[in-house]
């Protein structure tokens, strides 16, 4: 598995573990306020990584740095991503795969096989929104519905995650996304960040009134609703 970017130390990615962050590259989605557009569209200038430069730092280092964080771009579009993962766990690393959902069939095979410790899957939007915060003109929304529910289920650790963008986002698109997950453990709230890598610099963030009233409008539908400072 080829990867855009390689940190070799991370202390905030993958809640109570010292970890190692990689980040696959492209994406099957375009949303207008990504972060990191440069890995998910390819444009060609990105570095690159290989998997046998990730695997022996981790064996060196594996008792300092014994998980890793598997980001994007959309990790589960590599076909090489479980052959990679199978790899990590025989050399005894804990796993975390953020995705965006939208290939279920990768998801529960990595869950089927007991390859992941920990899964965070983005929240994008309410039903009706979601191909407009996806930067798509439709998608076949069961395909999220499925992960949502496999994520759920699962018998790992999870989030579910939303990053807000006043445009994209009000009280009512707030409360789709509550029925979506409704019953789920934890839901992280992050806030919109511009910068030079963002696709639609028209966008903003919310406000603190507007982060905090849809924390407590999400907190009647989930377990644990925070907002995550980065």
């Amino acid at each position: 598995m080829e990867f855009a970017g390689f940190n070799r130390l991370t202390l905030t990615d993958y809640p109570g573990h010292l970890s190692a962050i990689v980040f696959a590259r492209g994406c099957n989605f375009r949303c207008p306020y990504c972060h990191n557009a440069e890995i998910a569209y390819l444009n060609g200038d990105e570095e690159r990584f290989d998997e046998s430069e990730v695997l022996s730092y981790l064996e060196k280092r594996k008792k300092m740095v014994s998980s890793i964080v598997i980001t994007g771009g959309e990790p589960t579009l590599d076909r090489e991503l479980l052959p990679f993962i199978r790899r990590l766990k025989n050399l005894g690393v804990s796993v975390k795969l953020d995705t965006n959902g939208y290939r279920p069939d990768v998801i529960e095979r990595a869950l089927d096989e007991g390859l992941l410790d920990y899964i965070a899957m983005d929240i994008k939007n309410s039903r009706e929104r979601y191909p407009q915060s996806v930067g798509l003109k439709s998608l076949d929304f069961s395909y999220i519905e499925r992960s949502i529910a496999l994520v759920m289920t699962s018998a790992i650790d999870y989030e579910f995650r939303t990053t807000l963008v006043r445009e994209l986002h009000d009280e009512k698109s707030i409360h789709g996304i509550g029925s979506l997950i409704e019953g789920s453990k934890v839901l992280f709230l992050q806030s919109f960040a511009i910068s030079e890598n963002v696709p639609d610099k028209s966008l903003n963030p919310p406000t603190v009134s507007d982060m905090e009233n849809y924390r407590k409008i999400l907190s009647n539908y989930i377990e644990n609703v925070s907002i995550r400072i980065k």
